[in-house]
C-alpha cells in the first residue's frame, strides 16, 4: 500500500527493529504521521555544512571538518552562527520500499534554528533512500539566537512513506470541492498555494500587529523552558496599516498565512517554496503538517500557517495576500490512531500569528 505511514505503522517499525535507538523510543515521540528524533550526548563543531556523499560516511567527514567537541550531558550552548553535527539517538534499518524524509519541528523553525538531517552516503539533506541502514545525524546552525540544548531534545522529525503519495492538482481540486482545504479561494498549481496576511486586524489580532522580526543581539534560549521568555527581549513587533512591509536582507521574520489551513485525517502535508520569480526570500523551515491540523473535529478550526521568512539579497516589498508558498498534500497509507490537536498536547492547533512555545503569550 502506498502512502505516508501513520503512527501505528511507525510503532511497528520500532517493534521490528527498522527504527533503532540507544534509549527506548517514547510513546510521545510518535506523532500522527512522523517520529520525533532525539539529540545524542555529543555535538561536533564543524567548519562548514557538509553531506557525506556517495560511498562516504559522516564520521569520515567529521574527521576532516571537526573543530572541537561539545559535551551535551549537562547542557551546553550552541552558539549563533556556528555549525554543529549531533549524532541522534535513533538509527534506521529501513525495509525495501520504505523511504523517509525529515524536517525541523515547528518550534525549531520558529527560532530560526536551521536543523537538517544527514546520513551516511547521503547526497541530499533530509532524505533517506529505501533500504538505508545506518546512523542519523542532525546538522544544527542557530541563525538568530544561541540555544541551550541537552541530550534527548527533539529538534527535528522524520516521516516514512511507501511509493508515490503526493496528490496531484486534480485530486486537490476534487478534495477542496468536497471539504475545504483552505478558507477562501483555492489557488492550486503544483500544490495548494497560500498567501501572507498583512492586513491590520487580520486573524483576530488587535491593532496593526502583523508579525515579528528577530532582534540581532539577544540572550540564550533554553529549549526546555516553555512559556518562559519575554518576547520583547528577542523580537521586534512589525506593524503596518498599509498592507505591506519591506523585508530586510538577512533578517528573520515570523508572519502568518491569510488562509486557514485544513489537513484532513487521511492526509499529511509539507510546506514547499513558491516560485523564486516572485521574490528572493524563503518561507519555510519547519515543513510538516500532521493529519488533523486545522481539522474542526480535532479543535483546529481556523488554524493558520505560520511563515518563517528570511529575505536574501535585496530589500523586498511583501504585500498583503501575496502568494508566498504552497502545501503539497500526501495520501496517508491508513488513518492514524491520533490526530494533531489537544489530545496529544499539540502546541499550535488553532493558531494564528504565534511565536514558538518558549515565549509568553
Amino acid at each position: 500500500m502506498t502512502g505516508v505511514l501513520p503512527d501505528h505503522a511507525i510503532r511497528r517499525l520500532v517493534d521490528s527493529g527498522a527504527i533503532r535507538a540507544t534509549a527506548p523510543v517514547a510513546r510521545e515521540q510518535v506523532q500522527p504521521a512522523s517520529l520525533d528524533l532525539r539529540l545524542g550526548d555529543m555535538a561536533y563543531r564543524v567548519r562548514a555544512s557538509f553531506l557525506a556523499g556517495q560511498g562516504g560516511t559522516v564520521r569520515d567527514r567529521l574527521r576532516e571538518f571537526e573543530m572541537h567537541r561539545v559535551d551535551l550531558s549537562d547542557g551546553a550552548v550552541l552558539e549563533k552562527g556556528c555549525v554543529y553535527v549531533v549524532p541522534l539517538m535513533e538509527s534506521l534499518a529501513l525495509p525495501a520500499g520504505v523511504q523517509a524524509v525529515a524536517d525541523a519541528k515547528s518550534s525549531t523553525g520558529r527560532l530560526d534554528l536551521l536543523t537538517r538531517m544527514i546520513t551516511d552516503g547521503g547526497v541530499e539533506f533530509d532524505r533517506v533512500a529505501s533500504g538505508y541502514s545506518g546512523p542519523l545525524y542532525a546538522e544544527i546552525c542557530p541563525r538568530s539566537f544561541s540555544v541551550l540544548v541537552r541530550p534527548g531534545m527533539r529538534l527535528n522529525q522524520i516521516r516514512f512513506r511507501r511509493g508515490q503519495a503526493v496528490l496531484d492538482d486534480d485530486a486537490l481540486r476534487a478534495r477542496h470541492a468536497k471539504v475545504a482545504l483552505v478558507s477562501g479561494e483555492a489557488v492550486i498549481s503544483d500544490g495548494l498555494g497560500f498567501s501572507v496576511d498583512l492586513q491590520p486586524g487580520g486573524d483576530g489580532r488587535d491593532g496593526d500587529l502583523v508579525g515579528y522580526r528577530a532582534k540581532p543581539h539577544s540572550g540564550v534560549i533554553d529549549l526546555d523552558r516553555i512559556g518562559a521568555y519575554d518576547p520583547a527581549e528577542f523580537w521586534e513587533e512589525i506593524r503596518t496599516r498599509r498592507g505591506r512591509i519591506i523585508l530586510d536582507p538577512g533578517a528573520f521574520y515570523i508572519l502568518v498565512s491569510r488562509e486557514a489551513v485544513h489537513i484532513p485525517p487521511d492526509c499529511a502535508a509539507e510546506m514547499a517554496p513558491y516560485l523564486a520569480m516572485v521574490g528572493e526570500f524563503r518561507v519555510h523551515y519547519a515543513g510538516f503538517f500532521d493529519p488533523g491540523f486545522g481539522h474542526a473535529a480535532a479543535g483546529g478550526a481556523g488554524s493558520r500557517g505560520v511563515l518563517e521568512v528570511r529575505c536574501h539579497e535585496a530589500p523586498f516589498v511583501l504585500e498583503h495576500a501575496q502568494v508566498v508558498g504552497r502545501l503539497v498534500y500526501e495520501q496517508m497509507q491508513s488513518l492514524p490512531e491520533t490526530l494533531y490537536g489537544a489530545g496529544i498536547k499539540s502546541n499550535y492547533q488553532g493558531q494564528g500569528l504565534k511565536l514558538s512555545k518558549h515565549f509568553r503569550a
